[in-house]
């Protein structure tokens, strides 16, 4: 990990933060993409008072064109990135007919658009290479339909679908692909997100114990330091995957209940 060059993007504040935090201090340099300047380079700035190496590149990932030039800037000043980490996302969790079409258009391009902009952009030099890994955040709504959040469920579906064709697509290429599933995570995406938190069952604590940004970063490294095609934490999620895809219907009707018990 110690020469690693590991491009982030979403990593101005939460998951990505703490994830590139924790690369740094094993030695490797991190790229740290996002839309807000002034968050990443207080990113940059405390990963390098820290001894770290950061490179922030303020960047829309929803602007095609941008994150291409972008790949190819990365390219020129650093070289080929050894990791890439899709984790940037946004999106409300509201019902259909509460969900605006600028806001379903918006969940679609990030993450889902913005992954596959961005690992568009820098894949072709990774494969060149022979070597290198992609891993995609995302959340349990990828597989389990959450009531009243049927946009982001279905950007998330999206996620899901791309990081599993593309490590189809990336079988004897050289290049690990990594979907990590995390739970809720305690992150400023709740602020951002007024009305979110209030889909998630209050019932189910125990099943959906809260994350730290830190515990996610472990997960997410330890993930693509193993080379794992899926990493699911808190570990009741992975029972739950397993429960949705023999019975369906039965975890449905409960989420559906505990949505219910949770207003």
């Amino acid at each position: 990990m110690a020469s690693s060059l590991v491009v982030i993007t979403g990593a101005s504040s939460g998951i990505g933060e703490a994830t590139a935090k924790l690369y740094a201090s094993h030695g490797a340099r991190v790229v740290l993409l996002a839309r807000s300047q002034d968050r990443l380079e207080r990113v940059a700035g405390e990963i390098k008072q820290a001894g770290g190496a950061a490179n922030p590149y303020p960047i829309d990932l929803a602007d095609s064109n941008a994150v291409a030039e972008l790949g190819q800037r990365i390219g020129r000043e650093l070289g080929t990135p050894d990791i890439l980490i899709n984790n940037a996302g946004a999106g409300r969790w509201l019902p259909l007919l509460e969900t605006s079409a600028e806001q379903a258009r918006e969940m679609i391009e990030v993450p889902y658009l913005a992954a596959f902009y961005m690992t568009r952009a820098l894949l072709p030099a990774m494969i060149a290479r022979g070597s290198g890994s992609i891993a995609c955040v995302t959340s349990p709504a990828s597989y389990l339909a959450w009531p009243d959040a049927c946009a982001y469920i279905a950007a998330r579906h999206a996620l899901s679908g791309f990081t599993e064709a593309l490590r189809t697509e990336m079988r004897g290429k050289g290049i690990a692909v990594t979907l990590v599933v995390l739970g809720p995570v305690d992150t400023p995406y709740w602020e951002h997100n007024p009305g979110s938190h209030k889909a998630l069952a209050e019932s189910n604590s125990v099943l959906m114990p809260i994350l730290s940004a830190k515990d996610a970063a472990e997960t997410i490294v330890a993930a693509i330091e193993k080379k794992r095609r899926l990493a699911v934490r808190p570990w009741a999620f992975r029972a739950l995957l397993v429960l949705n895809a023999l019975m369906p219907r039965l975890v449905a009707s409960q989420l559906r209940r505990a949505s219910r018990s949770a207003q």
